[in-house]
């Protein structure tokens, strides 16, 4: 038996689930500084992105690319930001978020400056609700 695939608890505390694409999670990270999905490979026990296979990794990008889009219809940014560290969540996951010339961190990166800000309720279900149109609309 296999194990099932789950989010890092620390993901879940800090995000909000969003859609489930051809191999990724998708989901919003709860802080309004900045326009931020999560992409989580549904790949238990996954770490590196090194682990997919070719494939996997081409589905990827393509996923990647579907989730900048996505962000760019629901909210304005001046460069969009791709990442995948886990140094301090170990679960495989891709950051892509658009940023801003003065936003709370420019031009440096967004982990380590300042406090999270969570979207109040309705602020965070009306662009959850947004991207998932978005979503819906590209497969």
């Amino acid at each position: 038996m296999s194990a099932a695939f789950e989010v890092a608890e620390r993901i879940e505390a800090d995000s909000v689930w969003i859609a489930e694409l051809a191999l990724c999670q998708v989901r919003l990270m709860d802080d309004r500084r900045f326009p931020w999905l999560l992409l989580l490979p549904r790949k238990p026990g996954l770490e590196e992105w090194t682990e997919l296979d070719d494939a996997e990794l081409a589905t990827l990008s393509v996923e990647i690319k579907q989730a900048g889009a996505a962000l760019g219809a629901v909210s304005t940014f001046d460069k969009l930001n791709v990442g995948a560290l886990g140094n301090i969540v170990r679960q495989m996951h891709v950051h892509v978020i658009g940023r801003s010339v003065g936003d709370a961190a420019w031009p440096g990166p967004v982990w380590g400056q300042g406090t999270r800000e969570p979207y109040g309720a309705a602020e965070r279900d009306a662009l959850a609700l947004g991207l998932q149109a978005r979503f819906a609309g590209s497969r």
